[in-house]
């Protein structure tokens, strides 16, 4: 899968792209609290706990003292664990993920999947990305070359 355009916007699931567990867990993070406030916490969350099974090792304490600012530290701090727990199964639908509702499950689609889907997202970041990129798409796609050769209409 090639990398999405980069949007005006600067969503943070596009710098995480194409780290798709890295994704999902700014997903979790981003639920109840500010941009801002994750763009702090994201580069040592990171650098501590890059992948499902370093955060399955992490105590909730460890992982606590880092996300603390963005608030329920103790709810996030479960919650990422057994998000993490679950990612390593087998799992078919990211929204059976822990912690993965209507907002994970659209970035996912959008970002992991490349799937724009046809109804703008409910989030008003994502709103605002899914106007951008299916505008941006369309004209790509209205210039483009075809198989055959000539040029797209």
């Amino acid at each position: 899968m090639s990398p999405p355009p980069r949007s005006p916007f600067g969503l943070i699931q596009e710098d995480l792209w194409p780290d798709k567990w890295k994704i999902l867990v700014s997903c979790v993070m981003l639920n109840c609290t500010s941009r801002k406030q994750v763009e702090k916490v994201l580069p040592e969350f990171f650098s501590r706990w890059p992948n499902a099974v370093t955060i399955v090792a992490a105590s909730e304490v460890d992982l606590q003292s880092v996300i603390y600012p963005l608030g329920f530290k103790n709810r996030r701090s479960s919650l990422l664990k057994k998000l993490a727990s679950s990612y390593l199964e087998e799992w078919q639908d990211v929204r059976s993920l822990p912690g993965i509702g209507e907002y994970g499950s659209r970035a996912w689609e959008i970002f992991c999947k490349n799937d724009m889907g046809d109804v703008a997202p409910k989030d008003h970041a994502l709103t605002k990305y899914w106007h951008w990129r299916t505008k941006h798409d369309k004209k790509k796609n209205d210039g483009a070359i075809r198989e055959d050769g000539e040029k797209g209409t």
